[in-house]
C-alpha cells in the first residue's frame, strides 16, 4: 500500500497552526482535496465562511486558478490575525476579521465554501445571492446517508434535503471518505 500524496506546503503550515492552537476541527485532507479540484476548475472571487486555522482556504489556494482571488472570514480577533500572518506573504488570499456576513457583501463567488455551522443552517437565501450562476457552493461535515429521506442520528436531515431539493441549486452529495460527505451545489 503506499502512502497518501504528499500535502502542499501552505495546508501543511494551516494545520500545524491548527495544532498550536488547539483546534480540533479543522478541513479534512478528503475534503481539501475536493476544494482544491474544484478551485482548479473557477476563476474570480473564491470565497470561505468560517477560517478557522486556514485550512480550507489553504486548499482552495492549492488549487487556485491564476487570477483567482481567495476571501475568507474569521470572527475571532485572534484566531483571523494568525491566519492572516500565516498567509501574508499571498497576495491572493484576504483573511477579514468578521462575521461571515460581511463576506457575503464581497461576492458574487464562483465557488463558496460553507464551513460555518451557523451559515450552514440558517442561510441558504443569502448564499443562493452571494453565487454567480454555474458556481459551486460546497458544504462539509456530513455523515454519509443511503437512504431517502436522509437520515442523521435516526431523524431527518433537514439541512442536507433542503440542500438537495432547492430548486436554485443542482446538488449531489459526494462521499469524500467512508465516514465523511460533502454537499456539492451548482447553482443554476
Amino acid at each position: 500500500m503506499s502512502a497518501p500524496p504528499e500535502l502542499p506546503p501552505l495546508v501543511s503550515a494551516a494545520l500545524s497552526l491548527s495544532g498550536r492552537r488547539g483546534f480540533v476541527s479543522s478541513t479534512r485532507n478528503e475534503t481539501g482535496r475536493l476544494l482544491a479540484t474544484l478551485a482548479a476548475s473557477r476563476t474570480g472571487m473564491l470565497g470561505e465562511i468560517g477560517t478557522g486555522c486556514g485550512v480550507g482556504s489553504a486548499w482552495l489556494r492549492s488549487g487556485a486558478a491564476e487570477g483567482t482571488q481567495i476571501l475568507t472570514a474569521e470572527s475571532d480577533p485572534q484566531l483571523a490575525k494568525a491566519v492572516a500572518e500565516l498567509f501574508g506573504d499571498d497576495q491572493r488570499i484576504e483573511v477579514i476579521e468578521a462575521d461571515w456576513t460581511a463576506l457575503i457583501e464581497r461576492g458574487p463567488f464562483s465557488l463558496l465554501f460553507v464551513d460555518a455551522r451557523e451559515a450552514k443552517l440558517s442561510a441558504r437565501d443569502v448564499i443562493a445571492e452571494a453565487v454567480e450562476p454555474g458556481g459551486f457552493v460546497v458544504l462539509d461535515d456530513f455523515t454519509p446517508s443511503a437512504v431517502w429521506p436522509p437520515m442523521y442520528e435516526g431523524r431527518v436531515d433537514t439541512l442536507r434535503q433542503e440542500w438537495l431539493q432547492d430548486k436554485r441549486f443542482t446538488t449531489v452529495e459526494v462521499m469524500v471518505a467512508p465516514d465523511a460527505a460533502v454537499l456539492l451545489a451548482t447553482k443554476r
